[in-house]
């Protein structure tokens, strides 16, 4: 079991508050990613959900049990850091065996415990290697190989790929994905990619400023996102923003369109177009609408415009967005 609850959590550094008051519930085998931008609070979260961090105020419940005062061994719990903090003189297997070494595991189960994991990695053939042997990727399996081995209720990934190059980062999403449905266990995860937030999450927590700013799955937020920072944050290229004479037009103090919600072609938008990008499927271009200001649109990678042309723009009229004067959605 993995389900987690946080009652009015708060974290402060004297007079900063990096956590004001967070409450959260955490159901048993979900993955959920706290997604934000830097100093936004996300790690420091994770960190006292691990114990790794003691909280100012609050409750934390881990399986129903109060756990707010659990040193980190005692709360069933496995991180995997960014820094992949591998023994460099020991062996793959020996790594991922330490943690069940220093807990006076038995030799037995401590190499069926790695055996598992090492298949459910595909480690097996590199088990005698050394970490410096390996690729980025592959110290990254380790680590996480060495949360597998304690069979936690829960595992705390921080920013475990941003150390790998781009095609690595799209592999080990998509392995990170296949081993939560292959273990069905709970798993919490932070980035400040809402890419990798929208593709491996069944919820996504947004945070600003150590506040929740909207929790729910990765469509709910892209089609629903209950403020201006939320629709700015999810989604790539980020929403345009209008305000002025058009947004009063849609009675409302803004209005936000995505990129891929706009076809170029007839409409009421005229611009002159600067920045194109071609990338085969997709094209994504600036336009400079006056009165609206720069608007960037997404479309086929065919769309046949360049800089300096002259185009109109047609955002979906269903697919407007409106904020009232607190950034907040309106119906």
């Amino acid at each position: 079991m993995g389900k987690i609850q946080l009652r009015q959590v708060r974290k402060s550094f004297g007079d900063v508050h990096v956590i004001p008051g967070i409450d959260l519930d955490i159901e048993d085998g979900e993955f959920v990613v706290f997604v934000g931008p830097s100093g936004c609070g996300k790690s420091t979260l994770l960190r006292l959900i691990a114990g790794l961090e003691d909280t100012s105020a609050g409750v934390i419940e881990i399986d129903g049990k109060d756990a707010t005062h659990l040193p980190p061994a005692k709360r069933g719990l496995a991180m995997v850091f960014q820094s992949y903090a591998l023994y460099p003189h020991m062996t793959v297997r020996k790594n991922i065996a330490f943690p069940l070494k220093m807990a006076g595991m038995d030799q037995a189960e401590q190499e069926r415990r790695v055996e598992r994991a090492a298949a459910v990695l595909n480690l097996g053939s590199y088990l005698d290697r050394r970490p410096g042997q390996l690729s980025g990727g592959q110290r990254q399996r380790v680590a996480i190989g060495r949360a597998i081995v304690r069979e936690p209720a829960a595992f705390l990934f921080d920013e475990p790929l941003s150390n790998l190059d781009a095609a690595l980062r799209v592999g080990m999403r998509q392995e990170i994905s296949e081993l939560h449905q292959s273990l069905k266990t709970t798993m919490i995860y932070v980035t400040h990619d809402q890419v990798e937030a929208m593709t491996m999450a069944d919820k996504i927590v947004v945070l600003n400023a150590g506040r929740i700013e909207q929790v729910g799955s990765p469509l709910t937020l892209y089609h629903q996102p209950c403020n201006i920072f939320v629709a700015g944050f999810i989604g790539s290229p980020k929403m345009n923003f209008v305000s002025g004479a058009e947004a009063a037009r849609h009675n409302a103090h803004t209005i936000g369109i995505r990129p891929e919600h706009i076809t170029v072609g007839d409409g009421p938008w005229e611009g002159v177009v600067g920045l194109s990008e071609h990338l085969g499927s997709d094209s994504f271009i600036k336009v400079d609408v006056p009165g609206l200001g720069i608007i960037n649109v997404r479309g086929p990678g065919e769309l046949g415009v360049h800089h300096g042309d002259r185009i109109r723009l047609n955002p979906d009229p269903a697919r407007i967005h409106r904020f009232d004067q607190d950034g907040k959605a309106l119906a």
